[in-house]
Formats: C-alpha cells, structure tokens, sequence
C-alpha cells in the first residue's frame, strides 16, 4: 500500500469555532459518501509538511500565512482516494488563528469544486452533538487539548 503524507489545518477563528469543508461524493469509487473534513491535502514532492499546509491554505481558503507553526498532532490512516486507491496516510495537523471568516475558493481544483460543496465553521458544542460522519474523528478532543475557545475580548 503507498505511503501519502498529508497536511492537515485545524483553522480556528476568533470565536474558537474550527472551519470544515462538506465532502459529498457523487461520482467514482467514493459515489454516496458524505462527510465533513479538515481543510488540508497531499504532499507534494519536494514539499515539507509545513509547506504543505502553507499551500493547501492558500489554495482551499485564500487565506495566506508565513509560518504554520509546530505540528500538534499526527495520525496514520488508511485513506481510499476518489480513484479507489487506499494508501496509508501519514497525517499531520497544524492549528491556525484567523481573524477573518472570509475564504476564497479561486485556487480549488476540479475535483474539489466538484465535490467540496460547503464549508460551516463549528463550535466545540456542534461537532460534539454532530450527527454527521466529521474527519478526523477525534477532532472535539484534539480542540479541546489545544485550549481553543474565544479570543480575550
């Protein structure tokens, strides 16, 4: 099984809620899946997983940054892709503060106009209480291990 290294983004705004992309799977070997996901993606060759997460910023919410920051969690996964491979993901997960809520979507792909079709930003209380399938799934713990809530007025 192939190795895919990924950057992961917990992207939290100035209320502490963390902003999640809607995943629904209309076509290919994913067809029928719906489910909530971290910002992030692949490494590219030549790219370290800050790197990653730098440009995967960049390109899924327009949002630009210089430095991510130390990695503050890490998970291995196997993963199926949208062409039915699966690989064994080595995640990695970097926290991001943002003053804005405002997200571009001009650097998406095809594959993510296609199937990325809305984006919430969640409250602690939400994604404990979420009926849907929401990636990773101990993303509530991870949160709260990192103190995020509101910023000090």
């Amino acid at each position: 099984m192939r190795q895919r290294p990924a950057a992961r983004l917990l992207i939290t705004d100035a209320l502490g809620r963390v902003l999640l992309f809607r995943f629904e799977h209309r076509t290919g070997a994913l067809a029928g899946a719906t489910y909530w996901a971290t910002p992030g993606g692949g490494v590219e060759d030549g790219e370290t997983f800050e790197e990653a997460a730098m440009r995967e910023l960049r390109e899924e919410t327009g949002m630009e940054v210089t430095d991510v920051g130390c990695q503050i969690a890490r998970r291995q996964v196997v993963f199926q892709l949208s062409d039915g491979e699966h690989v064994q993901e080595d995640e990695r997960y970097f926290h991001i503060r943002v003053s804005s809520n405002q997200l571009s979507t001009a650097g998406w792909t095809a594959y993510e106009v296609e199937c990325m079709t809305g984006h919430h930003w969640w409250t602690l209380e939400e994604l404990e209480q979420a009926a849907e399938r929401i990636s990773p799934e101990n993303l509530a713990h991870m949160l709260q291990a990192l103190g995020v809530g509101p910023w000090p007025a």
